[in-house]
């Protein structure tokens, strides 16, 4: 099988990466990379193995074989606080916000920003959230409001916001579009590609066709722990994606991008 070579550096390099729970081969022997300025939609089966990957990729696991290399240099992420330092940031179907708390509050849960005091600095929380939230939605004012009483896609800027403040360069999304309505689902759509111009390479896990066709730039499906193939969106059809999802058969005559 060919392959088409992209010749800038990539943001991320994963190589031969394995994950084992017990007896289990989660992750066997998989290869992926991602560019600045990219998303790679991750597909498979539930058990496939992608949520495993990512979470290594995040430091919520620790990885049993290969490495990970970001922006060139070997990266050794054992805890989520690793994954952070190498700006690496994850949005969950859950969110993982606080629910009782505001946005401006979830934006710096864990992370606040403290006066010479030593005092909580919530005017400059609150000015810094504001222009946050503004520059990926200009019409999100309920910023004081408990998260809990705000919309689906009100709750992805929150939580988007959170990781791009803090410099997320890589970002892993799972099912951001999941239980949201049309006009939401556009919304998060938006935001993908805002983040994509500004240069921040996305990771989205993602089950819904419509954002694979409609957001990413390559996908990548895992069957079994293994990675079946890596293709530019734009070479391959829903037919043949769902072929490689399903039965594992990489469609024919068709290109895959450089596996490293």
């Amino acid at each position: 099988m060919s392959t088409t070579v992209n010749t800038k550096p990539s943001l991320v390099e994963l190589h031969h990466i394995g994950k084992a729970f017990g007896g289990v081969q989660a992750v066997d022997d998989v290869s992926l990379n991602l560019y600045a300025g990219e998303v790679v939609a991750l597909l498979g089966h539930n058990g496939a193995g992608k949520s495993t990957l990512m979470k290594m990729l995040a430091g919520a696991y620790p990885i049993d074989t290969g490495e990970v290399v970001i922006s060139g240099q070997k990266a050794h992420i054992r805890t989520p606080v690793d994954a952070q330092h190498c700006g690496i940031e994850s949005i969950y179907q859950t969110l993982a916000l606080a629910d009782n708390l505001d946005a401006v509050a979830n934006l710096f849960l864990g992370r606040e920003l403290l006066t010479r005091w030593n005092t909580l600095d919530d005017r400059r929380m609150d000015a810094q959230a504001r222009k946050v939230f503004t520059r990926l939605n200009k019409n999100f004012k309920n910023v004081r409001t408990p998260v809990r009483r705000l919309s689906g896609g009100q709750r992805q800027v929150v939580a988007i916001s959170r990781a791009i403040y803090f410099n997320a360069k890589i970002l892993i999304m799972d099912e951001p579009t999941a239980a949201l309505g049309p006009e939401e689902t556009a919304m998060v759509g938006n935001l993908v590609r805002q983040l994509k111009a500004e240069g921040v390479g996305i990771f989205l896990i993602t089950h819904d066709m419509p954002d694979v066709f409609g957001l990413s730039d390559r996908l990548a499906v895992m069957k079994n722990g293994k990675l079946v193939g890596t293709y530019r969106t734009s070479d391959v059809t829903e037919d043949e994606v769902l072929g490689m999802i399903i039965a594992g058969k990489q469609p024919e005559g068709k290109a895959q991008t450089h596996s490293l």
